[in-house]
């Protein structure tokens, strides 16, 4: 087979980064990421006591940095120079699933991190 040839250019691998990086999040947004990392260890101070029993360790605060990085590059991606709610939304499951650990409660009742992610995604509130 042929060998591949390379169709980006590490210069404009690192161009495209710092575009990324400029992309415009709002405030608000900013504290809609940090509530929703923060309701996968917290999830009764989001209305979602039901999960508590089922998470044995939430999303440590570094996961609300890549969750950032991760909007403003769905943003870039959409070619927005900004992050909506809708961008976190889309790419939190993605970011979050392998950061929340279940309980072998909640493996025993067959619920995954994947369904508690998207269910503290359904429960915070969207600015």
């Amino acid at each position: 087979p042929p060998e591949p040839t390379a169709q980006v250019s590490p210069k404009d691998i690192l161009r495209a980064r710092k575009v990324v990086d400029e992309v415009y999040i709002d405030e608000k947004i900013e504290r809609y990421i940090i509530d929703i990392v923060f309701a996968t260890r917290e999830p009764e101070a989001y209305g979602a006591k039901d999960l508590k029993p089922l998470i044995a360790f939430g999303a440590s605060p570094r996961a609300s940095i890549n969750l950032k990085r991760a909007a403003k590059a769905h943003a870039f991606l959409r070619r927005r120079g900004y992050v909506t709610p809708e961008d976190v939304k889309a790419i939190g499951l993605d970011v979050l699933r392998h950061r929340v650990i279940v309980t072998f409660e909640a493996e025993a009742e067959e619920v995954t991190s994947e369904d508690v992610v998207r269910k503290v995604l359904n429960q915070v509130e969207v600015p």
